[in-house]
C-alpha cells in the first residue's frame, strides 16, 4: 500500500538551497528514496521512475540518491539497479564470464587496482566516442551509413590497438608491483 505521507516541500533539496551572497547555487540535483521505494524529485517536486533516473544518466544530469530517513547516499545502488535492469533485458553489455571475473576481484588485493584501471579505460573509450562523434558531425545520414559500412574492420582495428594498449599498461604496474614486493607472484598475461 503506498504512503499517504506528502512529499517534502520543494525548498528541502540542495539544488534549491538559498544561495549566500557570493556562492554559487548546488546544481547537483537531489533525489530523496522513501521507504515505499519510491523516488523524490527535490527540483521538480514529483515522484520518477528509475527510467526517470536513467534519462538523468544519458542526459549527463549530476545527482544524488540520499534516503528519506537516514540521508544515506544511495546513488550507487540506483546507478546498479539500473545497470541490473539492462542487463537483464535487451542485449546485455556483459557476458557471464566478465561478471565473474568482476566479482572474483572484490575482496582480492587488486580490487582497487581494478577499479581504477577499469574506470580509467571507461573514461579513455568515451573520450574516444566523444571525439569520433565531434568529427563526424557534418555527414549527412547516407554518408554515416556508408561510412559506417566501411568502418567495421577499422573500427576494430582501432579497439584492438586501444585493448593492447590497455593490456600492456596492466603489464607494467604488474611489473612495478613485482619490483614493489619481490615476494609476490607476478602477473602471467592470459593467452590468447
Amino acid at each position: 500500500m503506498a504512503s499517504t505521507r506528502r512529499p517534502p516541500a520543494k525548498t528541502e533539496g540542495a539544488a534549491h538551497e538559498s544561495a549566500k551572497e557570493g556562492t554559487a547555487v548546488s546544481t547537483t540535483r537531489v533525489l530523496k528514496k522513501y521507504p515505499n521505494r519510491r523516488l523524490y524529485d527535490t527540483q521538480n517536486s514529483s515522484y520518477i521512475t528509475l527510467a526517470d533516473v536513467k534519462a538523468m544518466v544519458l542526459a549527463g544530469q549530476d545527482f544524488v540518491v540520499r534516503d528519506a530517513k537516514t540521508s544515506e547516499d544511495l546513488t550507487r545502488s540506483i546507478l546498479l539497479q539500473i545497470i541490473l535492469e539492462e542487463e537483464t533485458g535487451g542485449v546485455p553489455m556483459f557476458s557471464s564470464q566478465t561478471l565473474a571475473q568482476i566479482i572474483r576481484f572484490y575482496g582480492h588485493s587488486m580490487q582497487g587496482v581494478m577499479g581504477s584501471y577499469l574506470e580509467k579505460n571507461l573514461q579513455a573509450f568515451t573520450d574516444m566516442q566523444a571525439r569520433f562523434t565531434e568529427q563526424s558531425k557534418g555527414l549527412n545520414p547516407e554518408l554515416w551509413t556508408q561510412f559506417l559500412n566501411g568502418q567495421a574492420p577499422g573500427m576494430q582495428g582501432v579497439m584492438g590497438n586501444y585493448l593492447e594498449q590497455s593490456r600492456s599498461m596492466f603489464e607494467q604496474m604488474a611489473k612495478q608491483a613485482e619490483a614493489l614486493f619481490p615476494g609476490m607472484p607476478g602477473f602471467v598475461p592470459p593467452k590468447r
